[in-house]
């Protein structure tokens, strides 16, 4: 058992060397071609200012799919939050405590939208992929029904402040928006590291039927994750509207491709079971300088939504590869043992 976790624990550990290596290499492109462009703190606050909201998606798709499911819904449940908050923060006038009640509800709707995706998955027994599909045209139709269409504005500055305001240190300026970030990305790592409710997603998502042997109440456990998923994608949809400074039901259109590719990525089974929080950070930070790259260089956007396409088939591949290998070493140490019995 032991040999297995520390052959686990490896496994993980070169994704993320992977990741690394990744990361590096792009830096060192850039410092070829656009080095002071690229190492610019302008361009660095600017790639500050747009990470946080698919990050945040990521890591809600991240723990479906660690559960052994996986999250399409989060960018339609993202912005119908986004679009009660806006529509609580105007009907209060603009206030501070019209922004924090705005705030509170949006994240309640993304908790409740999510726990109706568990209730439906895990006590109908369908399957994630098209419960959370459909709950991706459910939400978008509830929040384009709710606006007849237009995006809704005239927010105040204070919320808009939220994923667009700095705070001064030293003589640089660090966007609000990543302590936001932080703040979420610290929620989630101890979540997953330090409570029995972590450990048991990882357990569901290894092998659902030892789970329930175990005694884990699977059912509660699909409930409170895809719950908790809602409640993440919800913090992104608010982060979206404030940057916006309006909130609307097609915003965000491409990262629901962009979240699972980072998820994957960073080291995520699409089986479940596996996967660390680290990578799927480090996923996120390599996608960002991917895109900035491409900006920075001219080149046409369209061929970065190709290369998303590229790289998320080459790490299924990979994936499948790796699982494949696995399968046979393990076939191959089981004769042996049997031979030397």
């Amino acid at each position: 058992m032991k040999n297995t976790m520390v052959k686990q624990r490896k496994k993980i550990d070169n994704s993320i060397l992977t990741l690394l290596a990744l990361i590096v290499g792009i830096f060192v492109l850039m410092a070829i071609l656009s080095p002071g462009s690229f190492y610019s703190w302008a361009n660095v606050r600017s790639m500050i200012f747009q990470f946080p909201e698919f990050g945040i998606i990521a890591l809600g798709v991240m723990l479906c799919m660690i559960s052994g499911g996986i999250d399409l819904s989060l960018v339609g449940l993202a912005n119908l939050a986004g679009i009660i908050a806006a529509y609580i923060i105007l009907a209060m006038g603009g206030s501070n405590l019209g922004i924090v009640v705005g705030i509170v509800a949006g994240v309640a709707v993304g908790f409740g939208g999510g726990l109706f995706n568990g209730v439906l998955i895990s006590s109908l027994n369908l399957p994630p992929m098209l419960v959370t599909l459909c709950g991706l045209q459910l939400f978008t139709g509830l929040g384009l029904g709710i606006t007849s269409g237009p995006a809704v504005t005239g927010l105040p500055d204070n919320f808009k402040f939220i994923a667009n305001g700095s705070i001064p240190l030293g003589s640089i300026e660090i966007p609000i928006v990543l302590f936001v970030f932080i703040g979420v990305l610290a929620v989630v790592v101890f979540i997953m590291r330090n409570t029995v409710f972590g450990h048991q997603i990882y357990f569901l998502g290894s092998n659902k039927e030892a789970a329930q042997y175990s005694g884990i109440n699977c059912k509660k456990v699909i409930r409170m994750t895809y719950a908790l998923s809602g409640a993440l994608g919800a913090v992104a949809g608010i982060i979206m509207t404030s940057h916006f400074n309006s909130a609307k039901s097609d915003y965000g259109a491409t990262y629901t491709l962009l979240s699972i590719l980072i998820v994957v990525l960073g080291g995520v089974h699409p089986d479940g079971g596996r996967g660390k929080v680290l990578g799927v950070v480090l996923s996120v930070l390599l996608l960002q300088f991917i895109t900035q790259m491409f900006t920075l260089l001219k080149i046409d956007t369209n061929w970065k939504t190709f290369t998303y396409g590229l790289l998320l088939i080459a790490a299924l591949c990979i994936t499948l590869f790796q699982a494949k290998y696995k399968e046979r070493k393990a076939y191959k140490e089981s004769i042996a043992e049997d031979r030397v019995n």
